[in-house]
């Protein structure tokens, strides 16, 4: 989702995109060239990613993913911008580590076809992974309101109501923006099911104001935050798993991680 939403827009092109070509010194008129081919890019990486997923694939997503959202601060916009984006980069580099720690070894070209077994400490380390990751951007969207009154912001709540609904739309970026970051600390804390089912639904019911606010193609904006949405269900069945029978006996204070790890092996 992520990676073909954001190719969407390179082969419709956007005009907002200009600013991050700009740090690479690319001018304007070959920019508009460019877009479309990192546009088709990306979508075919969205595809492999879902139907042919490989090591070198998602490395390089994640990589891209870290370098796009580089680029905003980089073009003079806040440094949340940075961090909002953990899942651009985070969730690639789940799924990338989950195939490169699986007891089956795959190639960097490998086409993968099985689901991944893991020991338990890879498990515990993609826990972490998507934990911080998912405070991460709750924390930093919240910011968004609190404390930078982000336009685009301004505009989904203005044209959607909310603002008229918090009574000003100060209010509603401070309130919206405050409650964001107790759930990203509350996620860090104590990632509870409840929790994560919550933070799932409201990055689906955040996004969708792309949508409702008549923002530009907000389809292809909304499907393009889908890892966002996604990580809160990975880390919730990460948790289920690491809570199961098998695992949990294993662990006991006379058996070393090194045991455990060539038992589950």
């Amino acid at each position: 989702m992520e990676f073909i939403g954001h190719g969407a827009f390179g082969v419709i092109t956007k005009a907002g995109w200009l600013p991050y070509f700009a740090v690479w010194g690319i001018p304007e008129s070959w920019a508009w060239r460019i877009m479309p081919i990192v546009g088709t890019m990306d979508i075919i990486l969205g595809f492999l990613a879902f139907f042919a997923p490989r090591k070198s694939f998602l490395l390089f997503m994640a990589a891209w993913g870290l370098m796009t959202a580089f680029l905003r601060p980089l073009a003079g916009e806040p440094v949340s911008e940075l961090f909002e984006r953990s899942y651009n980069y985070c969730v690639p580099l789940a799924a990338f580590l989950a195939i490169a720690w699986d007891a089956k070894s795959h190639g960097w070209w490998h086409r993968v076809k099985n689901v991944p077994s893991l020991t338990i400490k890879h498990w515990r380390w993609l826990k972490i992974l998507l934990q911080i990751a998912i405070a991460v951007y709750l924390i930093s969207h919240g910011a968004f309101g609190a404390f930078d009154a982000k336009a685009g912001l301004v505009k989904h709540y203005d044209a959607t109501g909310i603002s008229t609904l918090f009574g000003s739309t100060e209010a509603a970026l401070t309130i919206i923006g405050w409650f964001e970051i107790a759930l990203g600390i509350s996620v860090l804390l104590a990632p509870i099911a409840p929790l994560l089912f919550f933070v799932c639904f409201w990055k689906i019911a955040t996004e969708s104001l792309f949508i409702f606010s008549g923002a530009f193609y907000g389809g292809f904006e909304f499907i393009e935050r889908g890892a966002s949405m996604v990580a809160p269900l990975a880390l919730y069945f990460i948790i289920s798993i690491l809570k199961e029978p098998k695992l949990s006996s294993m662990q006991t204070p006379s058996t070393s991680l090194d045991q455990i790890e060539a038992k589950q092996k």
